[in-house]
């Protein structure tokens, strides 16, 4: 165990963890919502403290992140645990592990051996993903402070439920975050995932002061969250708020956990989505899990010009010189180096 940041002891023993959204208030001997931080005697600890239940070697636009260091590898980890209880989550048998096993699971790997390990695979930066980051957060930021010394760039793939302290603290070292933004409605948060869009709502915005690089994904379920109303007020959200140029992802739903009885999305549902985030005025929107479409590509937004081709999570034409249109020369946003 690791004694945890962010939290305050109050009476009884009772101790308010400050560290995400939730702020639990947790009794002694029990675990916050998350399932992965516990009060003994009035101290809040860490139970997952190096215990990586996933590490891969991962291209970078798998998280998706489409304007930061295009083509590169990233290192990526997670430990058990979760702060939401998504109902179509992909990596639920990580992320909400049985909190009645009597152990953590996962092997131990510091800090300094996750680096080294990501130098040693030619990765160019560390993603925190799979599960919650949030959740292991002092070990996200030992080694995030460890891989920025290192000259790795360090990525949060998260669901935007952390507090506002706890990302300043970390935001130093943290070069960027794809955010879910899973949907517009505070019914569909409540009822899918057990959070407040609210709060997601807030966190973006505090991503974008930062200055930390931001890519927002949007799963799209049909019958849920794909309504043409829902998808023009968050594409305005995202131009009104965080700003024109930060790219969005609209990605394809498949039946998963406990959402088996929702079909597949259709790819028209995507282009229509992208569509409308085009018009709303962002300038990059991409569709996402149905490789070969041309909403994989970045094109230039100021002459049209193709920059980068995708398949997948592999690159083919490249027309993107220093971060400019090979084209026109207008500035494209993002991380290119």
């Amino acid at each position: 165990m690791r004694e945890a940041l962010f939290w305050e002891k109050l009476e009884g023993d009772k101790v308010h963890c400050q560290l995400c959204r939730f702020h639990c208030r947790i009794a002694d001997g029990h675990l916050g919502r998350c399932g992965v931080r516990v009060n003994r005697r009035g101290v809040l600890f860490s139970l997952v403290y190096g215990r990586l239940i996933a590490e891969n070697v991962d291209p970078i636009e798998k998280k998706p992140l489409f304007h930061y260091l295009p083509g590169s590898l990233s290192y990526s980890i997670a430990t058990v645990g979760c702060n939401f209880r998504c109902r179509h989550c992909q990596n639920a048998d990580i992320s909400q592990w049985s909190h009645s096993d009597r152990e953590i699971p996962g092997r131990f790997a510091s800090p300094e051996q996750v680096v080294r390990q990501a130098r040693q695979s030619g990765c160019r930066s560390i993603s925190y993903t799979y599960t919650e980051p949030t959740i292991f957060y002092e070990y996200a930021l030992d080694t995030a402070t460890l891989a920025r010394r290192e000259g790795l760039g360090n990525v949060f793939v998260t669901n935007g439920y952390i507090t506002t302290e706890a990302l300043e603290r970390i935001a130093p070292v943290l070069d960027a975050a794809n955010v879910d933004l899973k949907g517009f409605s505070e019914s569909f948060y409540r009822d899918v995932t057990g959070a407040s869009l609210q709060g997601v709502l807030d966190t973006l915005k505090e991503y974008r002061r930062l200055g930390i690089w931001l890519e927002i994904t949007t799963l799209l379920i049909p019958g849920l969250n794909d309504g043409d109303a829902e998808l023009k007020q968050l594409a305005r959200f995202i131009r009104e708020e965080l700003g024109e140029q930060v790219p969005w992802h609209v990605t394809a739903f498949y039946p998963t956990y406990k959402m088996t009885d929702r079909p597949p999305t259709p790819l028209a549902t995507l282009r229509r989505a992208r569509r409308i985030g085009l018009d709303a005025g962002l300038r990059h929107v991409y569709t996402g899990n149905i490789p070969g479409d041309d909403g994989e590509n970045t094109w230039c937004p100021e002459c049209g010009q193709l920059l980068l081709e995708r398949r997948g999570f592999r690159l083919g034409k490249m027309a993107l010189i220093d971060g400019h249109c090979g084209s026109c020369q207008a500035k494209v946003a993002g991380i290119w180096q």
